[in-house]
C-alpha cells in the first residue's frame, strides 16, 4: 500500500490499528508501524493528524523495545539454565539438545 495515496484520516486509523494490534502479542505489528509510518510522522510537513501518528509511533517503538528486551532476556536465561532445570527444561524445549553445556 502506498501511503501517499490514502487520506490523512485513514493513515491515522491504520496507524492506530497497528498500534493496538501489537497488544495482541503481535509485536511485529509495532515494527511494521514504526517502519511504515516513520516518514509520515517525522519527515513530512505538519498536518492535523501528524501529532497523533507521532504518539502512536513512539508508543509502538517503546512497546517493540520492551518486547525485544523481555524476549532476549528470556532466551538468554533459558539457553543458560535449561540443562540445570532438568525435566522442566526438557518440557519447555521444542527439541531437546544433545548433551549439556
Amino acid at each position: 500500500m502506498n501511503l501517499e495515496r490514502i487520506p490523512n484520516e485513514e493513515k491515522l486509523s491504520l496507524c492506530r490499528r497497528y498500534y493496538l494490534g501489537g497488544f495482541a502479542f503481535l509485536p511485529f505489528l509495532w515494527l511494521v508501524n514504526v517502519v511504515w509510518f516513520f516518514k509520515e510522522a517525522f519527515l513530512k510537513p505538519v498536518y492535523t493528524e501528524q501529532p497523533q501518528i507521532k504518539s502512536y509511533l513512539k508508543k509502538s517503538a517503546l512497546g517493540l523495545l520492551v518486547w525485544v528486551a523481555v524476549l532476549t532476556t528470556w532466551i538468554t536465561i533459558f539457553q543458560h539454565f535449561r540443562a540445570r532445570w532438568g525435566e522442566v527444561g526438557d518440557y519447555l524445549s521444542f527439541t531437546i539438545p544433545l548433551g549439556t553445556a
